[in-house]
């Protein structure tokens, strides 16, 4: 077809790119009041579940854990042909020495959790318990929703639209394709694991390149307004939401400028994933503007999407390759992360280097502080713990918003990351963690300097 004549498109054609995408923007982009606190439809729906089912989920997160660590075995020992030449199965339980290993050690640790058997510090409320407890619950019940949902985002044309409409603000700034931009909002609107979810199945279908995916994924999985509402509440400063939301935003935002143009994000290739066929196509080409060329790309991608069975099936795969594929990944690192946070001093060690540049930028209680900032790393939520100790408000609003912008932490998001196909290091996530950290900290002193 020659692109100088602009296609008259059919209304059913336009109406099956409009509806569903719509529908997806109002699960996951729209936010809700909901029992007083603002959050999103697929939160909602969540919550629902889990304050329902909450006393029987960890028991199916164990069940599933197991599954997977005695399934990777058996087709690692025995490769059985049901498992190997079924490509989703193969998929599932086929991977490398070291995935094995993690999937085992997370089956190790959710059986010694469950049964609250073996040593303590394995299983106890702040560590192994915490995840199969606390977070699994939640992961279980996000994926099942995140899950059967995300096609209505992803396959009816609305990232293809929305590709082609904002291409010329990512690219400059971000270094990033259009596309990006709502894995960006739904991250924060909705949650960070829905944001990686949403990367890791867009870089495995060969819309973005490895460098893409892994930019995409550690600075863009911004934690959600629910949790960062916890976050400011846990350390007492509930009154300076607004404040302290938008300190997050603009240090967010400046580590999203500068820390993909440092190694090691800068060093990662535009190479697509496996056998991947490249789809990104965000040039504008003439006879069309932005805007008819996204409709134009929207509305033949929405085409090849006109069978619910297909939409049922796919996501139904989505939810599985979740729960089997990504928790117990999360239940090994995050076990690991908080055993060496809880027992050890190895977090306070590290911590110190912080010292002499918070009593440089005039921080209070800088010694304190300081074992908070790397902490972060095992898991989001214990700065605002150790911090809510902390006497000065300025010193707490800064740990505040410093575990938020770091975004990567082992309990969750990076344990995710870790567990999908994001062709990132669990050495190379500790970096960027760093990085993100030294890059917010000055900004949000500043800003802290100012309102206290």
């Amino acid at each position: 077809m020659n692109h100088n004549i602009k296609k008259k498109f059919a209304s059913r054609d336009l109406f099956l790119f409009i509806i569903p995408s719509l529908i997806g923007v109002l699960i996951f982009m729209t936010p809700i009041k909901y029992a007083g606190e603002y959050t999103i439809p697929v939160a909602v729906l969540s919550n629902l579940l889990l304050d329902k089912f909450i006393a029987i989920i960890p028991t199916f997160m164990t069940i599933f854990i197991c599954l997977t660590g005695l399934g990777t075995l058996m087709t690692k020992l025995f490769k059985p042909s049901v498992i190997t030449k079924n490509g989703f199965l193969n998929n599932l339980f086929n991977v490398s020495p070291f995935w094995m290993f993690s999937r085992l050690m997370g089956l190790l640790f959710v059986v010694l959790t469950y049964f609250q058997i073996g040593p303590q510090w394995i299983w106890s409320e702040n560590t192994g318990g915490l995840l199969l407890y606390d977070l699994l619950p939640i992961l279980f019940s996000v994926f099942l929703f995140a899950g059967f949902f995300l096609p209505l985002l992803l396959d009816f044309g609305l990232l293809e639209f929305f590709g082609a409409l904002l291409n010329k603000i990512m690219r400059p700034i971000f270094s990033l394709p259009g596309r990006s931009s709502i894995d960006c909002i739904t991250s924060w609107l909705g949650d960070g694991t829905i944001g990686v979810l949403l990367t890791s199945k867009q870089y495995e279908d060969g819309y973005y390149t490895k460098r893409e995916a892994s930019v995409i994924a550690t600075t863009f999985s911004a934690v959600s307004i629910t949790f960062s509402l916890v976050v400011i509440s846990q350390v007492n400063l509930a009154h300076l939401f607004i404040p302290f939301y938008l300190t997050v935003s603009l240090a967010g935002v400046v580590a999203a400028i500068i820390v993909p143009r440092i190694p090691p994000l800068s060093r990662k290739s535009d190479d697509l994933f496996g056998n991947a066929q490249p789809k990104n196509n965000e040039k504008t080409p003439t006879g069309y503007n932005s805007f008819s060329w996204g409709v134009k790309q929207a509305v033949d991608r929405a085409a090849e999407n006109n069978s619910m069975g297909n939409l049922f099936i796919g996501g139904s795969k989505n939810v599985i390759d979740m729960w089997l594929g990504v928790t117990p990944i999360v239940m090994a690192f995050g076990t690991m992360a908080l055993i060496v946070a809880e027992f050890t001093s190895v977090f306070q060690w590290l911590g110190m280097p912080f010292i002499p540049l918070l009593k440089l930028l005039q921080v209070p209680e800088a010694a304190m502080a300081s074992q908070t900032f790397i902490i972060g790393f095992a898991d989001m939520f214990l700065p605002s713990v150790i911090g809510s100790t902390i006497q000065s408000e300025l010193t707490r609003f800064v740990i505040a918003c410093v575990s938020v912008t770091q975004l990567i932490y082992m309990s969750e998001v990076g344990g995710l990351i870790l567990g999908s196909k994001i062709p990132i290091s669990f050495k190379e996530l500790f970096m960027v963690f760093i990085e993100r950290t030294l890059v917010t900290l000055p900004i949000i002193v500043l800003v802290a300097h100012i309102i206290f």
